[in-house]
């Protein structure tokens, strides 16, 4: 009978030690879990674009110091990568499981291998949260979309446009080119002259090679005969393509995009522009504010205008639009409620009223709050011609 009342006691025992076992642990468990939703400490964005010492200063100016004041436990630190190798680095260390809390690529299509390797956070929760697909045009947000979920959020919509040289242009009687025909004439006067007709280069961005694809085939081949080929009606192997690839072949050959194409920089095409040693440059709203300042060195004149038609049906003036670069939440941050809080600041009219100002032509966000009234600083920086 004892042996039975001894055994019975040490059973109680044991199951009221087990009880606050089971308690402890629910309550640490508990605690773990709150703890991880308000997480302090700082976030990371490694910016992938690079930026000279003026830029960097108004990222700090306008991005990271708001931000900070705002949310003084969870501060933002920033790093500007060089802009050839920031994507790559970028990539390298998110895949590692590492990487910044704030994930930038260089638009929709790099996003997507980080999607299908599990490596960014689904937005979808965070979008309702901060009504992010209110704020951000429609259009422009589905291109962070896969299979249901949203993984990135479009940091601009950008286009392709012809720069060029006005005073050059005004010298010699020219105005900006409409038509294929027309762009052979002044390039043609241009090479007589001695002067380059295209100021490009990938020196610092291999990838801007695609910038050229991109405008012949629509400026050429035409939007609706891209809209085909994207739906499949129509092969990317179809002649009107194929024609298309022939014309960028034969400006290269006949030595229209320079000598040095594989070694220009960005800032360098622009100084050449800005100098008259090149008269025209296909290139994107992204590279304003580079053309800005290399024409206030030369004390020359900008001109922005449509790349001209160049075949019979293809509508002028023509601005195909895209995503130039998009930001995610790394599935391994710490705090990724911190790293939403950014983006919701980032996608306000607080900062773009800041960036509008201070940097035209690289951060056009895709707001749907830009009204014709609040567009007028973009406007008054960026003429884009249609003469």
């Amino acid at each position: 009978m004892k042996i039975k009342e001894r055994k019975s006691r040490r059973e109680r025992l044991l199951l009221k030690n087990l009880d606050l076992m089971v308690r402890v642990a629910v309550l640490t468990a508990a605690a773990t879990v709150s703890t991880i939703a308000r997480a302090d400490g700082p976030i990371t964005l490694w910016y992938q674009r690079g930026g000279n010492p003026d830029q960097q200063r108004i990222m700090q100016k306008d991005l990271v110091q708001p931000f900070n004041a705002a949310h003084p436990t969870t501060p933002l630190t920033l790093d500007v990568l060089a802009g050839g190798t920031g994507d790559k680095k970028i990539r390298m260390a998110v895949i590692s499981g590492k990487g910044p809390d704030i994930v930038m690529t260089p638009g929709p299509s790099t996003t997507l291998a980080l999607v299908q390797s599990d490596h960014l956070l689904p937005l979808d929760d965070y979008i309702k949260k901060y009504n992010l697909d209110k704020r951000i045009l429609t259009p422009v947000l589905r291109t962070g979309e896969y299979h249901g979920h949203n993984y990135a959020l479009p940091r601009t919509f950008e286009t392709m446009v012809l720069y060029y040289n006005k005073t050059l242009f005004d010298k010699n009687g020219w105005t900006p080119p409409k038509t294929m025909e027309e762009l052979n004439t002044i390039a043609e006067a241009l090479v007589a002259k001695g002067i380059t007709p295209f100021s490009v280069g990938n020196g610092d961005w291999r990838a801007a090679n695609e910038w050229h694809v991109s405008v012949i085939l629509n400026h050429y081949a035409g939007p609706e005969n891209i809209y085909k080929a994207l739906k499949g009606d129509i092969p990317w192997t179809d002649q009107v393509f194929a024609q298309a690839i022939d014309v960028l072949k034969d400006w290269y050959q006949k030595g229209w995009f320079g000598k040095n194409y594989f070694s220009l920089t960005g800032d360098q095409q622009a100084l050449l522009l800005a100098k008259g040693e090149a008269g025209m440059a296909p290139n994107g709203t992204f590279s304003f504010d580079n053309m800005v300042a290399a024409f206030k060195q030369t004390g020359q004149e900008l001109g922005v205008a449509s790349f001209p038609s160049l075949r019979e049906g293809v509508p002028y003036p023509l601005y195909a639009i895209g995503t130039g670069s998009t930001m995610s939440i790394n599935k391994n941050s710490p705090n990724p409620d911190a790293a939403a809080a950014f983006l919701d600041y980032l996608y306000s009219d607080e900062f773009y009223d800041r960036i509008s100002k201070d940097w035209p032509g690289d951060w056009n966000l895709p707001l749907t709050s830009i009204d014709e009234a609040k567009g007028l600083s973009q406007k008054k920086c960026i003429n884009i011609s249609s003469e």
